[in-house]
This record gives structure tokens, sequence and C-alpha cells, in this order.
């Protein structure tokens, strides 16, 4: 039957790029049938025939690990850029085989526990760490030993029938949950949208926003709606979202809003509540399983830091700008009774985001608006291919027809060094669609570099990676403007594929982003940001879409200053989310006296301003923690920007007028931080690149904090 589900089917190609416009939804059950009947088949030969030698084992288990996740991985990231019932009903569609029922993706994970938990290969692995040839390994290999012998336990290879048994329904189960999870969000955000048709209802909106209304409008059959004149529709997709909470003065719309976001997928058929239960109680479970007392420990197995020093790393961060939020709570209050709003007494959630940008406006004296038309995408993308080529020597071409892309807005580049060599690609997918493309910004890996999987057998396998955005479409009669944050978005995003892209790792298992304590991972992206608001790369990429004229000196200036506007408050709110995750990971008791949004409002208290709405349920759509890699681990994101804002400052020191200078440490970066992957530790590799070990003065300084941090 395996040779029947191989005929024809794309995603079983030997391909250099995956065949994007071949793939349709009835390929997806029988290729990854087909696929794990062939790699059970090469599992069963290595664990006969394999020996704890690099040639024997490694190499062979890196085959068989690659081969599933980049099919697995393409099938994943249509799911998450074209999402439609016909390629859900196939991910979880019941097929037939060997005369029994069984479901898609519970035969994956069975697979997969299959690999970890095989004793051959954990056995051959300790003898390769207790053999005479341990010593003469280079740093990468003895890093792959030991993170695979780790791996091994914490997916329960150590486990004995009962417990081992236990464990897999648990892995099966969270699986699941994880898939259902994401699914319940993508559907309740595309359940809301509203039909306005007077004007006077959305008074205040930009002219983007509008006309970004009225093409939804267009798409829901109100074929003659105008910006102009309307209708309008709106929704909770990011752009329409954000647009209606900064800019309309309607404030029962933005209350409307506001309440459907933060309520999303938490009643009716997509409640995701208990699905939150469920997972807790189940990761719970597993970690007492493991011999651990909760799964923040089980968690931090991977990572730098442990609990406490991650719980430390938070309070500091809170003490150092909760003060900071509590003097923007009191400006934006004094702001809006300035301006006589009814509301200036009893500021509420909805209120945060328009008063703010208003403010902003205000003090800054920036409209967003009038911001956008100096940073048109294509020439953003051409300035942020610019500081590629000037801070790590690469030149980045559009390749566009070499590869098949999955929507005629998706474009394809192939990377080079200065010698015209191709090094990776990327493929890049711009912009929010509201209905089958997720929200948010990512990087997925296509394929990592490897010298065992190359295709020529003389060289390594070029990484290919995805970048997803959503940002506001192009309109009518104008090209796609960015927001500022989309800005800093997209440039955050590609410092997650320059990781992938110019790693020099040719052991595919710790290329790239593989085998890096996850708390390091979000270093080069946040790095990325910090060049958003540095003059010279600003200047490069903000030009006037129709005149071409650089952004005017005096507003660039203003734009820079806006780094440290409300940054004790932005921060403080990422601060909620590391701090609720933690919680509910460290000291959750499932079918206690206290929920998870019992947890959610305590913890908020102590790490916001403004109390949470009663009704918040923002946990049932906090998908970082419950469908994605960040369980108990959202406080990475801050533990990488203390690191990220020490990296920046090294070229500060430098000097950033000092053209060598900034190449010189450049280079230096791309040869520590971006090219060692997981085949040294963070820390040193922070240690290489900066000299010492990380300070947290610069983060300080970036967002204008007073009181001291601290990290180790």
């Amino acid at each position: 039957m395996a040779a029947d589900y191989q005929n024809n089917n794309p995603l079983l190609e030997d391909f250099l790029f995956p065949p994007y416009d071949a793939i349709q939804p009835k390929h997806v059950s029988p290729a990854i049938l087909s696929l794990l009947d062939q790699l059970e088949s090469n599992l069963v030969e290595l664990e006969t025939r394999g020996e704890p030698t690099w040639p024997k084992l490694v190499e062979p288990l890196e085959n068989i690990k690659d081969r599933l996740s980049v099919v697995w991985g393409i099938v994943n990231h249509l799911n998450a850029v074209m999402d439609s019932p016909e390629l859900r009903s196939a991910i979880e569609e019941v097929q037939v085989k060997r005369k029994k029922k069984v479901f898609l993706q519970p035969e994956k994970v069975k697979f997969e526990l299959r690999l970890d938990q095989s004793k051959p290969i954990y056995t051959a692995f300790k003898a390769i760490r207790q053999s005479s040839e341990w010593e003469s390994l280079n740093e990468a290999r003895k890093r792959i030993v030991e993170a695979q012998i780790k791996e091994a336990v914490l997916n329960g290879v150590s486990l004995e029938d009962d417990k081992r048994k236990r464990f897999n329904e648990i892995q099966q189960e969270l699986e699941k949950l994880a898939q259902q999870f994401e699914e319940n969000i993508l559907d309740a955000t595309n359940k809301f949208e509203k039909l306005i048709t007077d004007k006077k209802d959305i008074e205040g909106m930009t002219a983007t926003g509008l006309a970004m209304a009225a093409q939804m409008a267009v798409s829901k059959g109100h074929e003659n709606a105008t910006a102009e004149n309307g209708p309008w529709v709106v929704t909770l997709a990011g752009p329409s979202y954000r647009s209606i909470m900064q800019h309309a003065k309607n404030r029962s719309l933005r209350e409307e809003l506001y309440r459907a976001y933060v309520t999303r997928a938490s009643t009716g058929v997509l409640d995701n509540t208990e699905i939150i239960n469920h997972i807790l109680k189940l990761r719970l479970e597993k970690a007492k399983l493991l011999g651990f007392d909760n799964y923040a420990e089980v968690s931090m197995e991977t990572k730098m830091a442990t609990v406490d020093k991650a719980e430390e790393l938070i309070e500091e961060l809170c003490n150092a700008c909760h003060s900071s939020a509590i003097q923007d709570m009191e400006d934006l209050e004094i702001f809006a009774k300035g301006h006589n709003a009814v509301e200036a007494n009893q500021l509420r959630h909805w209120d945060i985001n328009f008063w703010s940008e208003r403010l902003r406006e205000s003090r800054c004296d920036i409209n967003e608006e009038e911001l956008r038309a100096f940073f048109p995408l294509s020439r953003v993308i051409e300035g942020l291919f610019s500081l590629g080529k000037k801070l790590f020597g690469i030149n980045i071409y559009p390749a566009d027809g070499l590869a098949p892309v999955w929507n005629n807005d998706v474009r394809f580049y192939c990377v080079k060094n200065l010698s015209d060599v191709p090094i990776a690609y990327f493929y890049f997918d711009p912009y929010s669609r509201p209905y089958g493309k997720r929200g948010g910004g990512w990087v997925d890996l296509v394929v990592g570099r490897s010298r065992v999987l190359s295709h020529d057998a003389t060289s390594h396998r070029l990484p290919v990676v995805h970048i997803v955005c959503n940002q506001t479409p192009p309109s009518a009669d104008k090209p796609s403007l960015m927001t500022f944050r989309e800005v800093e978005v997209l440039f955050h995003e590609f410092g997650h594929a320059l990781q992938h892209m110019l790693t020099n790792q040719d052991e595919g298992l710790v290329s790239g982003t593989k085998g890096i304590e996850w708390d390091a991972v979000e270093l080069p992206s946040q790095f990325m940001e910090h060049w958003c608001y540095q003059r010279d790369t600003l200047m490069s990429i903000a030009k006037h879409y129709k005149t071409g004229e650089s952004l005017p000196e005096d507003i660039c200036s203003k734009l820079l200053a806006t780094r440290t506007f409300r940054a004790g408050s932005e921060l403080l709110r990422q601060l909620r989310f590391a701090s609720v995750d933690l919680e509910l990971h460290k000291n959750y008791i499932p079918g206690g006296l206290e929920s998870v949004f019992d947890i959610d409002q305590r913890v908020s208290r102590k790490t916001q301003v403004m109390p949470l709405q009663p009704e918040d349920r923002f946990l049932c759509s906090f998908s970082h923690i419950f469908a994605d890699t960040y369980a108990a681990g959202y406080y990475c994101y801050q533990w990488a920007e203390v690191l990220a804002a020490d990296a920046f400052s090294a070229f500060e020191e430098a000097g950033l007028n000092n053209e060598k200078a900034v190449k010189e440490t450049g280079i230096r970066f791309r040869e520590t931080v971006l090219a060692l992957g997981g085949g040294k530790s963070p820390l040193q590799v922070f240690i290489d690149f900066r000299g010492r070990e990380p300070s947290p003065e610069p983060l300080r300084r970036y967002y204008g904090l007073k009181p001291a941090l601290a990290v180790s």
C-alpha cells in the first residue's frame, strides 16, 4: 500500500524547493502515511545495525528526523497560511491502514515517540558519551550527544510499561489539543465582523484604515463600497483591529471590538477554556511522570535559566518599569482631560491605545498616517537588504519563479555571499489575509544547513526559510504602506531568518537555531529591531512612496525619540504574559480553588497599572504557551532582550558612524551569534562576540528605565 501512496505525490518528491503549486489536501494523508512507513523501516534498520559511531548512528538519525520535519513542516505551514476545511480534514482525516482506522496526526506523534524513546539509540548515545573517543569530538558534536541523551530522557525513554504508555497518551493528547486551540482562535477571529454604514460611526479612522475596511466590505458582497462613502467592515484581524483601537473616535465601537478581542475563543463551540485546563493538567502529569515537581522545571531543562532565575528577571524588570508605567497612565489621564474627554476620569482598556496615539502625535508631533507614506514595503525591503549587506556581507536578490509559492503575493529571494555564491533562500509572505492565514509574524525552517543531507554530496545543503508577516496589504491606489510597528516586526522576523540562513554549522542537528537553549533564540530577532532606531538605517528605509523624498530630519529625530514613549507600560504588559505563564506552569492546581482566569487576574494586579476587565479571557487566545513552544518560556523574550540590547551596544561602542568599525563588528556578530548555532553554549557564544558576560545596563538605557536591573 505504501507504494501506491507514493505515486505522483508532490510531498514525496525529492525537491530542492517544496512544490507548493502542486500540493493539495488530498496529498497530505497518503504522503504522511507512506513516509511514516518508510521511516519506520529506516528506524528498525538503525536500531538493528547501528553502532555508537558518528557515521553509523548520528548521520542516519539526522536523516530520519529531517525527512519527517521537512514534510510535516510543509503541511503545517500550509495550514497556517492557507487554512481550509479540506486541509484541516486532511490533517485529521481517518484513513484505512492495515485494515484498521487511524488518525493522521496521532500516527505522526506515535512515530516521533517511537523515535524519541528508542532505547537502542539512547544506549548508543550514552556509549559515545562514555567512550574513549569522547574527548576527541568537537564541541558541536559533544553538544549533540548530550542533547540527544537529555531529550530522550525528557521524552520518556527511561519510563517503563504503564508509565511510558501513559506518557505517550499524554503526548498524543497534547498535540491534538494544541491543534484545536489554534484552530479555535482562527475561527473565532474570523467569526467576528461588524458592518458600519454611517460615516459618523467610523470618524477618526485613517485613510488606510478606511480603505482596508471598504475592501473587506467589497469581499463581503458590498460591491460598491468605497473608503470615502462606505459601507465598511471591521474585523479582529490585526491590521483592522489595531486601526480601530488607535484611531476610531467612536468609543462604543472601540469597546465592542476590545471586548470581542479579549474574549476570543472563550464561548460556545470555539471555547478554549477546557482545552487550557486539560493542557495544564496533562503537562503537570507529564512532569510528575518524569520526576519533576511541575512543568516549569521540565521547560527549564532546555533553557539557559532556571525557574528561580526567570522569576528573578521578571521581578527585577517589573520593579524597573512599574513607576514609569504609573507615570504613563497619569500622563494619559491629564492629556485626555485636557481634551475634555468624557472618559478622562475613568480611562478603560479600550481608551488606552486611542489616547496613547493622540498623546504620541502631540508630544512627538508625529502622525502615523503621514508616517506610513514614508514606509512603502518595497523601500523598507530594499533598506533592510542593504543593512544585511553592510553588517553581514550578504547580497539578497529576487528569485521569483525559481520556487513555487502558495499565494501570488509571496516573494522568493536568494541570499548570496560577496563572491556571488548562493548561501540560502527564503520566502516572504507579507500581507494579512483575514480568512485562511493566522495572525502575527513568524519564521519557519523549510530545510536547514546540513553536510549529511547535501544534494550533491560535496558541500552542504543550503538553508531555506519562510518569513511570514501580517501587515497592511496594498489598496486600489496605494502600495503596502507600513506602520513603524510593522517595520519593527519585519526586522524582528528577518533576524530569526538570518540565524537559520547564515549558520556555519554543518552538523544539521545544531545548525541554525537547532540545539540553542530557547531563551537565547530571540537574541538575533530583537537585535535587529534596534536598527530601526538607528538614524542611518531609518533614513535609508524611509522614502516617500510618491515623491521618493527622504523622511524629513526633524520627523526622524521625533520618531527616534518615541523609543522610550510608554516603554515602561509596554514592557510591563509583556511581563504580565511572562508572569502568568510561569504561574500556570509552576503553581496552578488543576481543579483547585483558583481558575486560570483567577490566576491571570491575580498576576495582573502585580504587573498592570489598570486592572483587567473581569471578563478578560486573553488566555483563550494565548497561542504562544498553549499551541506553540513557549510554555513556561514566555520570559525568554525578556531574557533575550537583555542579550540583544547589550549586543547592539557593541556597535555603539565601535561607533555607529564609523563604517569600517560597524562592518567589523557586524562580521564578528555573524561569525558568532549567527554562525555557531547550537554547537556552542549561548553564553559562551555571547562572550565570544562581546568579550564579556551580558550586562542589563544597555536595556535599561534604551528603555529609559531608572532602577538597576539584574540578570545572570
